[in-house]
């Protein structure tokens, strides 16, 4: 097992570097070729060298950032999504730079047609990188070892990779142990633990840990809690520490400046766009522009959010807080277009210039769901230890409609494991989010709000 995992992994290195270096290559060619001798500064030979190391270096940073090269991993157009970012962003940076060496704009066109060539070879290589990867190595074959809860839901999960995973057989905690591990180690390739009792959890895990076998585990609350623990040592025992708080005070100050700042410059970026926005939208039928609605942030605090009006003005004449369904017909043509680009957001740059909201956070919930939520789950406030975001980690990992626990836990994963660079990297993911069509797909016609039966801790 442990040299399938080293082929695949040398396979992934292998097949990301022929994308990377045909990059880095088409660029060191153009500007050999076309943008050396145009430029003003003198270069002696290393200087040479020192451009397109630059090059590769923020080619590498975004290629990174976007997980770009994880083949096998991301479905194929995911990761051509992630190559086509990082390749837009590194060749836009490399383009002022060769404006500021020209003394002047430098000629795009040769840029364009490297990028455009670019583009073509990623997407290209990203399907068939991931063919190759699954040609050369097969699904996991995984026993599924489930609770009192129906496994429907992550059943179907896991199918939506079968190019990663085929679960084989699926057997419940109330049969004799000993069976379970019998089954175990047929099927060395891995196991999948849901939801079942700690005590069990344990047994199991502690098995295939001995045995070198894989585990594929949804977390609970408390493993999620405990995950952000600090070690300590004051005895010859370990102690795990959870803090009270999520975040230092240098943590807060340096969150709140980066929201300044960047709210202030995306403000002034966006602002044609929020004028385009907002004659639509009121063109459309006359009704308001904006859509003011009470939200919670940190420590329960209630504020309104402004987002442009996305849905009819009667959206809500029965009183009732929904979420948005899939072809919810509450929803304009107008509202439908800015929703999936995410434009109807950017008002919301004003509540974070006010301090009721971070860029990088849990998603505010109105009241009223949040009173649902709670009533089936008590640890669902745990997400306003820290404030509201624009964007987040359910955001750029879950969907629209996904489900309220798995959004806590996704959540509780942000706070408990929160750095600067997690922000920033989070800011940069949502770039991504913001093209892929499931991250907007709305809860079953219907629902009133994301809550399953199923989505209730299992407590155990």
């Amino acid at each position: 097992m442990r040299k399938r995992d080293a082929a695949k992994r040398i396979l992934v290195l292998l097949l990301a570097f022929v994308e990377f270096a045909i990059d880095v290559t088409g660029y060191a060619l153009l500007w050999f070729w076309k943008y050396k001798e145009s430029v003003q500064v003198q270069f002696w030979q290393k200087g040479d060298i020192l451009v397109i190391t630059i090059y590769a270096v923020i080619l590498a940073t975004f290629c990174l950032a976007y997980g770009a090269g994880k083949i096998g991993y991301l479905r194929s157009f995911e990761i051509f999504l992630s190559q086509a970012i990082s390749i837009l962003v590194t060749n836009v940076i490399a383009y002022a730079q060769l404006s500021l060496m020209n003394a002047g704009l430098a000629k795009i066109k040769y840029i364009l047609a490297l990028t455009a060539a670019q583009l073509v070879f990623a997407l290209i290589w990203a399907y068939v990188s991931n063919f190759i990867y699954r040609i050369v190595f097969a699904p996991r074959n995984l026993l599924l070892v489930s609770g009192d809860r129906p496994v429907d839901a992550i059943v179907k999960k896991f199918n939506s990779r079968k190019d990663r995973f085929a679960i084989s057989k699926i057997m419940n905690i109330s049969e004799d142990e000993e069976k379970i591990k019998e089954e175990i180690l047929k099927h060395k390739e891995g196991l999948v633990i849901w939801d079942i009792p700690t005590k069990s959890r344990n047994n199991l895990l502690k098995f295939c840990y001995s045995r070198s076998i894989r585990v594929y585990m949804m977390p609970k609350i408390s493993d999620v809690i405990v995950q952000g623990a600090d070690v300590l040592h004051f005895f010859d025992t370990p102690i795990m520490l959870t803090r009270e708080y999520p975040l230092s005070f240098e943590q807060r100050v340096i969150k709140r400046l980066i929201d300044l700042i960047c709210a202030l410059i995306l403000i002034i970026a966006t602002s044609p766009i929020m004028l385009i926005t907002a004659i639509l939208v009121k063109l459309y039928d006359g009704g308001p522009v904006f859509y003011k609605q009470k939200r919670v942030t940190i420590g329960g605090k209630i504020f309104k959010i402004i987002k442009f009006r996305s849905m009819r003005v009667d959206a809500e004449k029965d009183g009732q807080a929904r979420l948005a369904s899939k072809k919810d017909p509450r929803i304009t043509p107008i509202g439908r277009f800015i929703r999936k680009v995410r434009i109807d957001e950017l008002p919301q740059l004003f509540n974070i210039l006010s301090g009721n909201m971070s860029f990088i956070g849990p998603r505010p919930e109105r009241p009223e769901i949040i009173k649902e939520y709670v009533k089936e789950m008590p640890e669902f406030r745990f997400r306003t230890k820290v404030k509201a975001g624009l964007a987040g980690y359910a955001q750029v990992y879950g969907k629209y409609n996904t489900t309220p626990y798995d959004k806590l836990k996704l959540d509780l994963i942000y706070i408990e494991n929160y750095t600067t660079w997690l922000d920033l990297r989070l800011m940069l993911l949502t770039l991504k989010v913001l093209f892929m069509p499931d991250a907007t797909e709305g809860v079953s016609a219907g629902q009133i709000t994301a809550l399953k039966q199923d989505a209730r801790e299992d407590r155990k």
